[in-house]
């Protein structure tokens, strides 16, 4: 990692940044490649050596370091064993040669002397073919031809057309397939293979199959120079539970907003150890009041218990205190103050947080539309998505 940072410090230095913004540049090298620390079975642990794994600044770091590798050693190399073509993504890379001239195992030998602590393999082509990343690419005595490349261990699993996730997620994977197979130079029989490969996936996930039809031609890229400064984009999140959320979503059509969808059951939710169920009470959310006498109702929230919130509720209604909207109804009205097992009704469990205050607002709106609420009228606003999702029940 020294090494790599020597190396952008020196293209720095080379292309006249600026001293300070160097230094500062400098700084945020030695805190993202010193922050490698991970969990495992509950112990946090320090990487000592190399880039922390799946770190997003981990790949841009590496290519520094062999981008210089390249620029440093590559043309002797080339030269040196008569490389006809070297291409390199990421990790991979393909090299054409003539046999005759050159020997695979003095390129192999030779690249691994560039540096301790890279290691090269080689695979050589197999009958006239070889794959390189997701191609495989056949000679013949007069062209090359290619066709898509699957690993043995490749499975035709995608989130099935049944599955409750947002269209978006569930028709990526067929676009990413139609658009791979649009965008590569297939001859027509691999064009037809990789086309029957798609309906297939398409099928055992149970997506109906439409006629493919070749791709929209893109419109052409606007020069930099020539396109005018747009506002920062809005986006608003939203947790796909189905044909609802679609529903609530269309409010924005008409608006500057853009609607962006995330699934609710995802890996982390089904890995992660559940907590032991406590007493319903002893949890935090939004809950109702009901008064026993007249049904009107108080929606509440709390980041604590619903037990100490009813308890707070309870103590105004005792000691005559206007610290609780619900105590002062039953007050003025001579009503009765029920248990809590009889008057409170939890609508939803929700830690503290913004959510929770969403979840609140939707709630004494809810009631609001009916005019059976005892909340301050003051605070409840028209909300076009609470309406929304208020047709849909």
């Amino acid at each position: 990692m020294k090494e790599t940072k020597d190396i952008i410090a020196n293209n720095l230095i080379s292309n006249g940044v600026d001293n300070h913004i160097r230094l500062e540049l400098l700084n945020w090298y030695d805190t993202i490649t010193h922050q490698n620390y991970f969990s495992n079975k509950e112990k946090t642990l320090i990487q000592q050596d190399g880039l922390a794994m799946g770190a997003p600044s981990s790949g841009l770091i590496a290519e520094f370091f062999l981008q210089n590798l390249e620029d440093t050693h590559l043309k002797k190399l080339l030269d040196k064993h008569n490389i006809t073509a070297y291409f390199r993504y990421v990790d991979d890379i393909l090299i054409i040669y003539d046999p005759s001239h050159t020997h695979i195992a003095n390129i192999q030998e030779d690249f691994n002397k560039l540096h301790p602590n890279m290691k090269f393999t080689a695979e050589t082509e197999t009958n006239n073919h070889i794959n390189f990343l997701d191609i495989t690419i056949h000679k013949t005595p007069t062209k090359w031809i290619t066709s898509i490349y699957r690993k043995p261990s490749f499975t035709d699993s995608i989130i099935p057309y049944s599955s409750n996730h947002p269209p978006q997620h569930k028709h990526a994977a067929i676009r990413y397939l139609h658009n791979r197979l649009n965008s590569y130079r297939l001859q027509q029989t691999e064009c037809k293979e990789e086309l029957d490969t798609i309906h297939d996936i398409m099928l055992n996930n149970g997506f109906p199959i439409h006629t493919h039809l070749p791709p929209t031609p893109r419109p052409p890229i606007t020069p930099s120079s020539q396109r005018q400064e747009k506002t920062t984009q809005k986006w608003a999140p939203f947790t796909y539970v189905g044909k609802e959320t679609t529903f609530i979503t269309n409010v924005f059509k008409e608006t500057d907003i853009k609607v962006t969808l995330r699934a609710n059951n995802t890996l982390q939710k089904l890995l992660m150890p559940k907590s032991q169920t406590r007493d319903k009470y002893n949890r935090s959310g939004v809950f109702k009041l009901t008064c026993p006498d007249c049904n009107k109702a108080y929606v509440g929230q709390t980041g604590r218990s619903f037990i100490q919130r009813y308890k707070e509720h309870r103590s105004a209604f005792r000691s005559n205190k206007n610290t609780s909207n619900y105590a002062k109804h039953a007050l003025e009205h001579s009503h009765k103050f029920s248990p809590i097992q009889e008057s409170m009704q939890i609508l939803q469990y929700q830690d503290k947080g913004a959510y929770l205050n969403t979840i609140e607002k939707y709630y004494i709106y809810k009631e609001f539309s009916t005019n059976n609420h005892l909340n301050d009228e003051a605070n409840i606003t028209p909300n076009k998505i609470f309406d929304a999702v208020l047709k849909l029940h």
